[in-house]
């Protein structure tokens, strides 16, 4: 069974482009527009990763992080921002509430695919 892997981000243009990378890698994507939308969907389906955007409507990546790691089922599963934020603080800050990584935007295909296989085998 494919690992799954959702993509949060309220641009459709980043969720196509992750769907396609990872897709063409072997791996099942569960798409999200915010963080509100992911945690609606990972209560109905079980996710392997996550890649999170910072700036979202309704919740952001902080939120959602901070939403996924107080759940059992998400507390130790990789949470990789994926964001064109780099400041020092807003890292810290997506480490501080249990980001597992940060990926910046524009990303390479060949970068998020060896992330994946980095943290999950």
């Amino acid at each position: 069974m494919n690992k799954v892997i959702m993509t949060v981000d309220d641009s459709a243009s980043i969720r196509q482009m992750v769907n396609f990378t990872l897709r063409n890698a072997g791996y099942d994507v569960v798409e999200a527009v915010d963080g509100q939308d992911a945690l609606n969907k990972v209560n109905s389906q079980a996710v392997n990763m996550v890649f999170v955007d910072l700036n979202m409507p309704n919740l952001n990546g902080i939120g959602l992080i901070q939403a996924l790691r107080a759940r059992p089922d998400c507390k130790f599963i990789p949470i990789v921002m994926l964001t064109a934020e780099s400041q020092a603080e807003k890292k810290e800050k997506g480490k501080s509430v249990g980001a597992t990584g940060w990926i910046m935007k524009p990303f390479k295909p060949n970068q998020m695919v060896a992330v994946v296989k980095k943290v999950l085998g």
